[in-house]
């Protein structure tokens, strides 16, 4: 019992013992000085914060950007780890989207000075443990005051200067006005800067046409954009909604039916690719870059130059585009990531690029179908062969035989074998005839083909070889639709840009386009022949799918097997492209130039031509002669081999003086064009008029795509 002690002298001994122990009184001397210069320091911070001055122009203020891309007018198309602008007045702004943010974000905002100094200090507490920033506590004001002027690092000196800038901004504008800014310029993953973009690119909306559980899952993105977006996460976006949905139902703002049923509804987003959201026109940006590289510009500067580059991008039209493309390959059954569509417009005058599609979704496929991909061109290339012969001075009244032909071993055949006998030539081109192709590629000549096709802009190699006729050789959507531009343009070919003008961070302009390059290719006469032939196959043709409603020229284009599909075609303002096709070339099954390339060039046609009106071609009047086809046959094999041995005597026979003769003798001349054709601008001739009379219904326009360019073995059942 000697070593017992009352509990009375315990108490005084852990007393003693504790005031008489050196190492915790220095440490509770050092906890105590900390205390006392955490709290001086937060009451001179107090002090510095509220003296601080306001800053100058912040109603005005825009954050800083890197390299933007714009369209013609002006909308945002893509930016470069970008910060995009995009106003909107807190008026237009939903109440509930503004208290799901508030309740989020910061529930003390209205009543706060930028600041909060309690939570600021359980912070600071928080990371000097931790030895580094594990906690932010950080208000609207502050989130504004690093999206303005600082960066995103977590550093002690960058959250000191955010607190001085947010009570800055707290005495120069209010609080509305705070988080107006806020709600315009907060990052919300997915390339979406503000809850305008936001409700556009998850929900393609707009803010007042947002759910309560769109609106909450919305303001749960800030945290972590790319974390909750729900292109990249469903789950984890749901999840976050949900507790954004809890802190409002907390703070009352929702009662708990609501807050039950909205935790409970899926998340349906935008039905358009992500990447036309976020790269409104991914294809045409990736060209865009490429023409800044033959400025001179680099990746580096390119990126993170801080440019504003004005394009030529019609925005209204690239985003039908888009659209048609979608709707029309899945209307036909075409769904598959090898189904594929490219589309190209520019205008034929001055060469401004409109629309630029290389493909359905750039997301899954960057391969541009535009200027990348060369595929067989089918009867889209015919017109070539019909320009030659208008250059060497055939009519388009002039009578051709829609008869059996052949040259050499190749033995071209119309679609079901079927024929016209004689028709004239613009009526050939209308029905899309392979053998009257065929034939008038004979009478003219391979070489003038090739010729011209070259200096309309057709780079890609062309074979020396009759099959070439019918589009057996490969060629660019993009060369195949400037060459068209040539007939919308009286003979002037133009070559296409991108760029408008390019502007530095400050404004200065550091490169403005030129006026096109143009070069007079063919005659008046023949582009406005071209033209009025090519009206027909429109009204009266394989290309009816395509009629827009006002004066409009093409060709429909579709190779053997259904393996290609065209339809390029152009108003005196826009030439437009369309290609379909399997990028693993495999057939597509019935489809052809005249319905889904007809359909999506309609589609974005109707568009891209809407700020011009109905106006026509203003060329020298063409006359078609009326003609009514006797009527389409399907001649039976006995007949068609013996018409051909006929064919084949005769034509022996004709080749013996052809080169001394002007016109060949399998062209039977009725009545030549005559008219004084003389140079006109655009705008200041008479209207064009075509006298013709609708003939029997055509076939579609396939023509047959051979293994190799020589015509020996070349399938000739071809279908247009």
């Amino acid at each position: 019992m000697g070593n017992y002690i009352p509990k009375s002298r315990r108490k005084k001994s852990s007393k003693r013992l504790i005031i008489e122990n050196p190492a915790l009184q220095l440490v509770m001397g050092i906890l105590v000085f900390a205390l006392g210069v955490i709290l001086a320091g937060m009451i001179a911070l107090k002090l510095y914060l509220v003296s601080l001055p306001p800053i100058k122009n912040l109603n005005t203020l825009k954050p800083n950007i890197v390299t933007t891309f714009c369209a013609s007018d002006g909308e945002v198309i893509k930016t470069f780890a970008a910060y995009t602008y995009s106003n909107v007045e807190l008026k237009e702004v939903p109440e509930t989207l503004v208290k799901a943010f508030i309740a989020t974000e910061d529930k003390n905002f209205y009543t706060h000075p930028g600041y909060d100094m309690l939570g600021l200090a359980r912070s600071m507490v928080a990371n000097v443990l931790a030895g580094h920033v594990v906690q932010g506590a950080s208000t609207i004001t502050q989130q504004l005051s690093r999206i303005l002027f600082l960066s995103n690092e977590k550093t002690f000196t960058r959250k000191i200067k955010e607190l001085r800038v947010a009570a800055q901004i707290e005495k120069t504008i209010s609080k509305d006005k705070i988080l107006e800014m806020y709600l315009n310029n907060v990052y919300l993953g997915s390339g979406a800067y503000g809850v305008k973009g936001a409700a556009k690119i998850y929900f393609n909306k707009n803010l007042n046409q947002l759910t309560l559980p769109e609106m909450a899952l919305i303001a749960g993105l800030p945290q972590a954009p790319s974390v909750y977006s729900p292109y990249n996460s469903k789950d984890l976006a749901k999840k976050r909604r949900n507790q954004v949905l809890l802190r409002m139902y907390k703070m009352k703002y929702i009662d708990k039916e609501t807050y039950e049923n909205a935790k409970k509804a899926p998340i349906v987003l935008s039905s358009m690719p992500i990447m036309y959201a976020t790269n409104k026109a991914p294809y045409f940006c990736d060209y865009v870059v490429k023409e800044m590289h033959k400025l001179g510009f680099t990746e580096d500067e390119i990126v993170n130059g801080g440019y504003k580059v004005i394009t030529t991008l019609d925005y209204k039209a690239q985003v039908k585009a888009n659209e048609a493309i979608l709707a029309n390959l899945r209307a036909w059954g075409l769904t598959r990531d090898k189904n594929q569509a490219a589309v190209f417009s520019f205008s034929p005058i001055d060469g401004r690029i409109l629309v630029y599609a290389g493909g359905k979704d750039y997301s899954k496929s960057q391969y541009d179908r535009v200027s990348q991909s060369a595929r067989p061109s089918g009867s889209a290339f015919k017109p070539f062969i019909y320009t030659a012969a208008i250059e060497k001075g055939y009519s388009p009244n002039d009578m051709i035989d829609d008869l059996p032909f052949k040259a050499g071993d190749w033995t071209p055949k119309n679609y079901g074998n079927k024929y016209r006998g004689p028709i004239p030539l613009y009526t050939a081109l209308m029905v899309s005839s392979n053998v009257c192709t065929a034939r008038l590629m004979d009478a003219i000549g391979v070489r003038p083909v090739i010729q011209l096709a070259r200096v309309m802009g057709i780079t890609t190699p062309i074979p020396y070889d009759y099959t070439i006729s019918l589009g057996s050789n490969s060629v660019k959507l993009f060369e195949m639709t400037r060459a068209y531009g040539v007939f919308a343009n009286g003979g002037y070919k133009v070559e296409p840009y991108a760029i408008e003008r390019i502007e530095s961070s400050r404004g200065t302009i550091l490169y403005e386009a030129k006026k096109a390059r143009s070069s007079k290719v063919l005659n008046l006469n023949t582009a406005a022949t071209m033209t009025a032939i090519m009206k027909t196959v429109i009204t009266n043709g394989t290309g009816r799918a395509a009629n827009i409603g006002k004066p409009a020229a093409g060709k429909t284009g579709t190779t053997d097997d259904s393996r290609d599909a065209y339809f390029i075609g152009f108003t005196p303002d826009v030439v437009t492209g369309v290609w379909v096709g399997n990028d693993d070339n495999s057939q597509m099954g019935g489809i052809t130039g005249g319905t889904v390339p007809a359909k999506i060039w309609r589609d974005v046609m109707s568009v891209a031509t809407a700020p011009y009106g109905n106006v026509d071609f203003e060329y020298p009047e063409v006359i078609l002669n009326p003609f009514r086809a006797p009527g389409v046959s399907i001649i039976p094999q006995s007949e068609a081999k013996k018409a051909l041995e006929e064919k084949d005597k005769e034509q022996k026979e004709a080749n013996k003086d052809k080169e001394s003769k002007s016109q060949s003798p399998i062209i039977k001349p009725v009545e030549i064009l005559q008219q004084t054709l003389t140079p006109m601008k655009k705008k200041e001739a008479p209207t064009v008029e075509v006298k013709q009379e609708r003939v029997d219904a055509p076939q579609p326009d396939l023509a047959p795509v051979p293994v190799t360019s020589a015509p020996v073995g070349l399938k000739s059942g071809s279908a247009e």
